[in-house]
């Protein structure tokens, strides 16, 4: 158990942070399988630029990392152009 009242602080607020971070991490995760899912392309680009934002954001706060969110928003691109 911690030692500091700061340490039981920050164990307080790294439980906050995480559960935050999860949610908006499987809610991008939900919107990113939508759009994969998805067979007309005029709905997949209506979606594609809201899905790269929150991907975007994620990297930003460092959920995840800038390079699987470049790798995840190329995909989708290449995904929504091949789309008829």
């Amino acid at each position: 158990m911690a030692n500091h009242k700061s340490a039981e602080k920050r164990i307080r607020s790294n439980d906050a942070k995480r559960i935050h971070n999860r949610y908006y991490a499987k809610t991008t995760r939900n919107a990113v399988k939508a759009l994969r899912t998805l067979e007309d392309k005029k709905e997949a680009g209506v979606l594609l630029p809201k899905v790269s934002a929150m991907l975007d954001k994620l990297a930003k706060r460092n959920v995840i990392h800038k390079n699987k969110a470049a790798n995840l928003k190329s995909k989708l691109a290449k995904k929504v152009n091949a789309l008829k």
